[in-house]
């Protein structure tokens, strides 16, 4: 994510949600969108979209059908999303995002591939789990390169803290799943240590994760494993 960070009035940054009470783990940024981008949210938004309400969402009216749920945080641009869905038809996929532009790339894919398993909503992921899935209702969830706020005085930004953890562990049900990735080892051990004090959740490896066949090689990724940088991968399971 952008280290862009939006500032009050005194030009001090703003990461607090006084409204919330509590600290956010991305701030928002303006971000151009293509015409290719606004073009897919013109026609399909009002498809693929569903519009953030405090009520529990219903997946089986918002798919149209009954079908495994896989709820993601962050999906960027959307190519891994789209793959992924792409590759698992027989599972639907809810994405939250909060900026536009990876909401417009990833309808736009939606639209190229002719994918019909994928909705989106563009809010906060934690008022998103807070008020909109409900308990033991998710086969799995997916945190694939969260925002690792790699400064030391801003860890505490950081999505993956043992509150979230609780609440979104709670949000999936027993023999489920929670995947986490990051390419920043300190992050990465902070996930390990975070994950398996959460009692609920037990690891599936000895540590970290081979990365599961369903989840691509980003570019990005790719690059950086080239240069002999890491990736890890965390799966728990929720007992």
């Amino acid at each position: 994510m952008s280290d862009n960070k939006p500032a009050n009035e005194q030009g001090k940054p703003l990461f607090y949600d006084p409204t919330e009470h509590r600290i956010r783990s991305f701030v928002t940024r303006a971000g151009r969108l293509s015409t290719g981008q606004a073009r897919a949210i013109e026609e399909l938004a009002p498809q693929f979209c569903i519009t953030y309400q405090k009520t529990p969402l219903d997946y089986d009216q918002a798919f149209g059908r009954h079908a495994p749920t896989i709820f993601e945080i962050g999906f960027g641009m959307g190519e891994t999303t789209a793959k992924i869905a792409a590759g698992m038809p027989e599972k639907n996929f809810i994405g939250v995002e909060v900026h536009t532009p990876g909401v417009g790339s990833l309808l736009k894919l939606i639209g190229e591939q002719g994918l019909t398993n994928l909705r989106l909503i563009q809010h906060d992921a934690f008022e998103v789990i807070t008020h909109m899935i409900a308990p033991a209702s998710l086969a799995g969830a997916h945190v694939f390169f969260p925002d690792p706020w790699h400064k030391a005085r801003h860890n505490k930004r950081r999505l993956l803290q043992p509150p979230f953890v609780s609440l979104l562990a709670s949000r999936i049900a027993p023999g489920g799943y929670l995947h986490c990735a990051t390419d920043w080892q300190e992050y990465a051990e902070q996930m390990l240590e975070v994950l398996s004090a959460e009692p609920t959740l037990t690891n599936t490896a000895d540590g970290y994760a081979p990365r599961p066949d369903y989840r691509p090689v980003t570019k990005f990724e790719n690059r950086g494993l080239k240069l002999g940088h890491g990736v890890w991968d965390l799966v728990f399971r929720k007992t």
